[in-house]
């Protein structure tokens, strides 16, 4: 959906407090919005980040938590780390999300301080574009995932520290595949394949392709190789560890499962929006990032 120009438009912002660089960015958000008659909020802690340990004056609508902001764009301002974070609060919800990028370039929040301007006004006249991506969702039957279930990235099930290699039993749509016997195992979306999972040898996956990537973190057998298959999968896992728990990380976020535990897991019902620039193509983006075709010597 494209906004008019002359709309009161609604901007939650959420922030990395750890950064403490360039806060001048934050101010020109904030001035650019202001000027447009715009309604902000912002994060909590953002906030307190912000005011109580930079000292900076914000001027904004009011702060949330958690979840509990209304808005027709969520604004990201830190690496992809935090718009990880932010696409969690989001949700299903459908709010686009403007990735602000505070450090090095980056694929899910790639809009550099300098282009924040012209960013906003692509918002404005309705000429930016929005990429859905897919997100995948945990189960973990007889057991409670503390916090989210759902990954943007990935979901990595891997060994605890100091403990030996896990064996993974992996079906697809009820069919086994195999057992690996690793480090861990890695279940990627597109837009985590140039991830976690391309640290690992595993492929990458252009954004609106609509599959998923199994890919063995360490695998004992190294005619193990990683595996694409379509989004529709239901994945089911079993894990055997000598230590009887292991690890699910969840874009990140670890959770301890006991051994036994049967997961599943699926593509989400939502999709992600995210806001892309005109001028912002993923093919240089990625050319940028991996510095493919750059002379090392």
């Amino acid at each position: 959906m494209k906004y008019m120009t002359n709309r009161k438009l609604r901007f939650a912002l959420i922030g990395n407090e750890y950064q403490a660089r360039k806060s001048v960015t934050i101010h020109r958000i904030l001035d650019y919005l202001k000027m447009r008659g715009a309604e902000v909020t912002i994060d909590r802690k953002y906030f307190d980040f912000l005011t109580q340990e930079q000292h900076l004056d914000i001027d904004c609508s009011g702060v949330f938590d958690d979840g509990d902001f209304e808005a027709d764009f969520v604004v990201s301002l830190g690496g992809d780390g935090t718009f990880l974070k932010a696409a969690d609060r989001v949700g299903g919800r459908g709010i686009p999300i403007l990735g602000v990028n505070m450090g090095r370039l980056g694929f899910l929040a790639d809009v550099l301080p300098t282009e924040i301007e012209s960013a906003l006004d692509e918002i404005y006249n309705g000429t930016y574009h929005l990429e859905a991506h897919s997100v995948i969702k945990i189960e973990v039957d007889g057991e409670e995932i503390s916090g989210s279930p759902y990954a943007l990235n990935d979901i990595a099930l891997l060994k605890r520290d100091n403990a030996s290699m896990i064996s993974i039993r992996c079906s697809i749509n009820g069919q086994f595949l195999v057992t690996y016997q690793a480090d861990g195992l890695i279940i990627s979306t597109p837009t985590g394949s140039t991830a976690y999972n391309l640290s690992n040898g595993g492929p990458i996956i252009v954004p609106s392709a609509h599959n998923l990537c199994i890919t063995p973190v360490a695998p004992h057998s190294l005619n193990v190789r990683p595996i694409v298959i379509n989004d529709d999968c239901v994945i089911d896992i079993e894990v055997e560890s000598r230590n009887h728990n292991f690890l699910a990380a969840i874009d990140g976020r670890s959770e301890k499962l006991r051994q036994g535990s049967r997961i599943r897991i699926m593509k989400a019902p939502y999709q992600i929006q995210i806001v892309k620039q005109q001028a912002t193509h993923y093919f240089s983006t990625l050319r940028d990032k991996l510095m493919w075709g750059a002379d090392q010597r």
